[in-house]
């Protein structure tokens, strides 16, 4: 977005479409889900951590959380990806009625 606004937004979208984006911002709710689907399949909450049986690591190791660095590197490309795709389409005027104002 940085470069978008610092140069135009052709440069811009060349370090990442806006197709890429929405694919990331897909991709990184699936892995949510998925992540809560599989605490629930070994046994554990939606999104539980130990208790579902993620392995826990020894303190300060970087997987020393279970599945804490998992669900956050997942909401984290979620995140980051919906602030890129509503850049864009603020930028570009996206208008999906076909009004133009």
């Amino acid at each position: 977005m940085l470069i978008a606004l610092s140069f135009n937004l052709e440069v811009g979208a060349r370090q990442i479409s806006h197709a890429t984006a929405s694919v990331l911002e897909s991709g990184g709710a699936l892995g949510f889900i998925i992540t809560g689907l599989v605490a629930v399949a070994l046994g554990g909450n939606y999104l539980a951590n130990q208790a579902a049986g993620f392995p826990m690591g020894e303190a300060g190791e970087l997987f020393s959380a279970g599945a804490i660095f998992i669900i956050t590197a997942f909401l984290g490309i979620k995140v980051a990806s919906t602030i890129v795709t509503l850049f864009y389409n603020i930028i570009e005027g996206d208008d999906k009625s076909g009004d133009a104002h």
